[in-house]
């Protein structure tokens, strides 16, 4: 009888335990390796995502556009990258829906150390010129493919903000690394670039300078943001919610106590590669401005659509409507 009873409690341990594990929601989460992506780092560094009967199963991309083919196709659940390839995505008949934003004004524009001198007292659109007259030959320019953040916030600095003459400059599309690769070595003539990449490359070479901020090639230009494919999210409610919480929540540590979120954010770029004190100074940099809720960045958006059409990336403006799912956030942030 004594036996009977310890199997009786052995096989509910059992059953609760399975119960408990079954109860654990996958999530394949693609993301790109950049300061925007560390909120879903520090969720699980801090044990938020076990806590909420989440699992994160993070995979890297060079950029959105390549990201995006993949959500596409169903094998990724949630997005974790620029918004800029979304609006092309959803043009195309993908239901993806952004549920909170991350950072916003994140894209500088660096020079490398031979175009950086004539920038000195002259304002951009003659520096260029004058390194063209120089060199005899057009500066160039490294950023992302066409449609992706990136490329968008540095044409709409180069041709719109700062006047530039297509004349005197070209742009040259790569992935992340290759282009941090390029402006340290002078392998172009400057280039996009967010941190933790911006506090790297000047420790590797002091002479590349930052020649234009986020907030100067597009305020509050919405960076990357955090969406999920529709299909997901209809089926799985609590886990996007239970995410998007744990988001608000280390967007808010990591802007009141950088110092505690920092021993996780070395995961989003291979644990042990960039050393803390550089993952530190990024986090503190004006680079990086975190916000988690959507509303900031609705208006540029249309704005960022409105350039899209203008560069090529798309055919035609589209509604955003059903883009941002603000009710997912609003409960998430209420805890309710």
């Amino acid at each position: 009888m004594r036996l009977l009873k310890s199997l009786v409690i052995a096989a509910a341990v059992f059953a609760a335990g399975g119960a408990s594990a079954q109860q654990i929601q996958q999530l394949r989460v693609g993301f790109i390796p950049v300061m925007g992506a560390a909120q879903i780092f520090v969720a699980e560094g801090e044990g938020w995502n076990k806590q909420a009967g989440i699992a994160v199963n993070p995979v890297a991309f060079e950029s959105g556009p390549n990201m995006i083919q993949t959500l596409s196709s169903g094998t990724l659940d949630v997005y974790v990258g620029g918004l800029a390839p979304l609006i092309v995505a959803r043009s195309k008949g993908v239901d993806v829906r952004v549920v909170a934003a991350t950072v916003v004004e994140e894209m500088g524009l660096a020079a490398s150390a031979t175009l950086a001198p004539y920038f000195d007292g002259r304002p951009a659109a003659e520096a260029i010129k004058a390194f063209h007259e120089k060199t005899g030959r057009k500066a160039k320019f490294a950023t992302q493919p066409l449609g992706s953040g990136p490329n968008t916030t540095l044409q709409v600095w180069l041709w719109d903000v700062a006047k530039v003459s297509k004349d005197d400059a070209e742009v040259v599309e790569m992935g992340i690394d290759a282009t941090q690769r390029a402006i340290t070595t002078g392998a172009v003539e400057g280039g996009s670039i967010r941190e933790p990449a911006w506090t790297i490359v000047q420790k590797q070479n002091p002479k590349v300078k930052l020649i234009a901020t986020g907030k100067d090639m597009f305020p509050n230009f919405p960076g990357v943001v955090v969406a999920v494919l529709g299909s997901f999210a209809d089926k799985n409610p609590k886990a996007v919610e239970s995410l998007v919480r744990n988001v608000i929540r280390a967007t808010a540590l990591l802007k009141d106590k950088p110092e505690q979120a920092v021993k996780h954010v070395g995961a989003a770029f291979g644990k042990g590669l960039i050393p803390e004190d550089a993952l530190l100074a990024s986090l503190k940099s004006p680079q990086t401005q975190f916000t988690s809720d959507p509303r900031r960045i609705i208006e540029p958006t249309a704005k960022l659509q409105d350039y899209q059409v203008k560069f090529g990336a798309l055919k035609k403006a589209e509604s955003l409507d059903g883009l941002f799912d603000l009710a997912v956030y609003d409960r998430a942030a209420s805890g309710k």
